[in-house]
């Protein structure tokens, strides 16, 4: 006999009075009411039944292997006893013994329900025992009733072993078909993790190859005015000096510029979120890029909800990403041009607009402009809209860009109102 596996509860007693407990406690004091003449014995192995059905749930003993076989046993003795206080063989309580086989059939493989069902034949039959046969005459369609008792009990326990082995395998299949889905999760998770692995060491080196290239001018020019100093002829030139001088610094600050940028960009970002007003974040980057704006002339006009409109988000960070695309904006109107920056309202979700209406981005440099290190400025570094794009995903957020000449260039960053962890 062996017992199927089962979720088994937390140690102890777990008291609660549900829907099912009092069904079974109205279920058998209506069998008590229906029976008459009960006796004080039969009478309290009724009460006891309903208070270990009850109960029995509630222990967690009884949902272990052993008590899988204790609680129907204890459930048989209870019947027992019940029906040979009731009259015995002649009782009407007979069909109790369907309790036993039932939690039997439940919970216990095809050997441990025959064994039930075996069991509460036995019993009942065993009634007989106590018959007075001198005095006590039972006719062959008594006899056949008799015999349509006990049969039926085997064939209501195997009615409801197979319908209890069709849940528990229908269990089975849902729960290793769960297993197998779990399973090849955390096998796309080690593949995601591989793979992102994968992506930081080619971003690594594509960002040491880029940093490499646009080093490599400045530390020339560098190179050949320190030659160029160090020759006599040219430090007889007090003119000359100062110029190549004047090379080595700009060089040196361009130099100390493209490493910052590029450990701005190379750093992990440590998100420090706050709830506050988005609008805020607008009036200071547009502040932070007003004196660029009037050295070209550039009129800025920012539109936002006159409600405050509350997201989480690093104030700093976010700052910046806006302030970088504020100023590509202005760089790329014409004099007397406009840049238009709109904070709008999506409901779970919040967009930051800022559009220009320059000569727009070329189509074959749209899909490179995040890219480390590419640039069409002569000047630039190439690591701004990368850095605005590293903000935005750490924001769980996300960039859009779009563009042509007729229309100047939009960017859209549409950040959640919530950032999940």
């Amino acid at each position: 006999m062996s017992v199927v596996e089962t979720e088994t509860p937390s140690p102890g007693f777990r008291w609660s009075l549900t829907a099912e407990d009092i069904a079974w406690i109205v279920l058998l004091a209506v069998l008590a009411l229906c029976q008459e003449d009960l006796d004080y014995n039969a009478s309290l192995m009724l009460l006891c039944l309903a208070i270990f059905q009850v109960l029995e749930p509630k222990f967690a003993f009884f949902h272990t292997s052993k008590g899988h076989v204790a609680g129907p046993f204890i459930k048989m003795v209870l019947c027992y006893l019940l029906v040979g206080w009731a009259h015995g063989i002649n009782s009407g309580f007979y069909p109790i013994f369907l309790l036993p086989i039932i939690a039997a059939a439940t919970v216990l493989d095809l050997s441990g329900t025959i064994f039930f069902i075996v069991l509460a034949c036995v019993a009942y039959s065993s009634f007989l025992l106590y018959v007075d046969w001198k005095e006590v005459y039972l006719p062959p369609s008594q006899l056949r009733l008799l015999c349509l008792r006990i049969f039926f009990f085997p064939m209501v326990g195997l009615a409801v072993y197979q319908q209890a082995r069709g849940k528990r395998l229908e269990m089975a299949r849902t729960k290793a078909a769960a297993d197998e889905l779990v399973e090849s999760n955390r096998n796309l998770r080690r593949a995601q993790v591989s793979l992102r692995r994968s992506e930081r060491l080619a971003a690594l080196g594509q960002l040491t190859a880029g940093l490499a290239h646009e080093l490599r001018n400045p530390l020339g020019t560098i190179k050949a005015s320190s030659e160029l100093l160090a020759k006599p002829a040219t430090q007889q030139k007090q003119e000359l000096v100062q110029e190549l001088a004047g090379y080595i610094t700009s060089e040196v600050d361009r130099t100390n510029t493209l490493v910052s940028r590029f450990l701005d960009f190379a750093r992990p970002l440590q998100l420090t979120t706050t709830r506050g007003d988005l609008r805020e974040i607008i009036s200071e980057s547009v502040s932070q890029a007003k004196g660029r704006a009037e050295a070209k002339n550039v009129h800025i006009h920012a539109a936002a909800p006159e409600y405050p409109l509350e997201s989480s988000f690093d104030p700093p960070l976010l700052t910046l990403a806006v302030t970088n695309l504020i100023q590509n904006a202005i760089d790329a109107s014409n004099d007397g041009g406009s840049v238009e920056i709109a904070l709008n309202d999506l409901g779970i979700e919040t967009q930051i607009s800022v559009r220009d209406h320059g000569s727009g981005i070329p189509p074959e440099h749209l899909e490179s402009i995040f890219n480390p290190f590419f640039t069409t400025k002569s000047n630039g570094t190439g690591l701004g809209l990368p850095l605005v794009s590293k903000i935005v995903d750490e924001h769980r957020g996300k960039i859009a860009v779009h563009s042509d000449a007729a229309n100047g260039t939009l960017f859209e960053i549409t950040l959640p109102t919530t950032i999940e962890s």
